[in-house]
């Protein structure tokens, strides 16, 4: 990819998902394609041009953030295009000389070359190097398209390179920060370990549950040898720190970054200390009067003057 002359990117509110970065396109992305022009005209809007293009003018995006595409996945979908056609837009950007780049759809590109069409629907925009990335990002994380890692490395990007809060992508795609924050600390597993959740073996969640174990690409094994579900995955980690006191009470990693999250949320300390019987003790400490009347006051939904 060649460097975007415009410098390094701005954040910007991801609020909107990819109508924030497209405009509001003539046919929203996600939406069945519907245009008053003619499908072969361009239908001109504040999203881009909308046309029809052929394959062979088309190439996907070199750094697509979706490493595995499931070829089941990619046949089932041919089989729906032959029978209804493509009913959602490629996103695409001029690359010159009559060819355009593939910046949300390869998917759908793949499996329209398996079903044997010749042109597909898009939606041509000019964006940067740093916007069709962007794009190209959400769009994927927006479809759920990505596995473990890859979503991990998708929030990594945005927080990077395109200087987003955890916050504000958690908001924008409907998660919890703590939910960004955690799959970001997957990029931290021993490479054994992040082979297995890629290849299906492990979830997320037991690779969560391995996070602070220094042998956890040996317990990770363990775990696929013998089948353990999550909740045996951490005992088994608290196991093998060797029961000692710190080890017992070291924190489910969800439950610490929760505890993170409501402190800044509350500008307060909290624990959250858990129980075996799936309940717990929350704990809000306040160093002052005026602390514990505005904490109340934001309890009864109240505002704090």
């Amino acid at each position: 990819m060649t460097p975007d002359p415009s410098g390094p990117p701005r954040a910007r509110g991801l609020g909107k998902g990819l109508a924030a970065l497209l405009g509001e396109a003539p046919a929203t992305i996600g939406d069945p394609l519907s245009t008053p022009t003619d499908a072969r005209g361009s239908g001109e809007g504040a999203g881009g041009t909308l046309r029809m293009l052929p394959l062979d003018r088309l190439e996907p995006h070199p750094c697509q953030p979706r490493r595995r595409f499931d070829a089941d996945e990619i046949r089932s979908l041919a089989d729906s295009i032959r029978e209804k056609g493509m009913v959602q837009p490629l996103v695409v950007r001029p690359t010159g000389r009559g060819r355009y780049q593939i910046v949300a759809g390869e998917r759908r590109w793949r499996a329209a070359q398996q079903a044997g069409v010749h042109e597909v629907p898009t939606v041509v925009r000019r964006l940067s190097d740093s916007e069709s990335l962007e794009v190209a990002l959400v769009e994927n994380l927006q479809r759920r398209d990505l596995d473990p890692l890859e979503e991990a490395a998708a929030y990594r990007r945005l927080i990077d390179e395109f200087h987003h809060r955890q916050e504000d992508i958690a908001r924008a795609l409907g998660k919890s920060r703590s939910h960004v924050a955690n799959t970001v600390r997957l990029l931290d597993l021993p490479e054994r370990v992040k082979e297995l959740v890629a290849d299906g073996a492990l979830s997320a969640g037991h690779a969560r549950a391995l996070l602070p174990s220094a042998r956890a690409a040996a317990l990770a094994d363990e775990a696929v040898r013998r089948r353990l579900t999550v909740r045996q995955t951490e005992a088994l980690v608290r196991r093998a720190e060797g029961g000692s006191q710190r080890a017992r009470h070291r924190k489910d990693p969800n439950t610490a970054s929760l505890e993170a999250e409501l402190g800044r949320d509350l500008g307060l300390k909290v624990s959250i200390d858990e129980r075996g019987d799936g309940g717990g003790r929350l704990m809000i400490a306040y160093r002052a009067p005026e602390q514990l009347e505005a904490l109340v006051d934001r309890l009864r939904r109240r505002p704090h003057t």
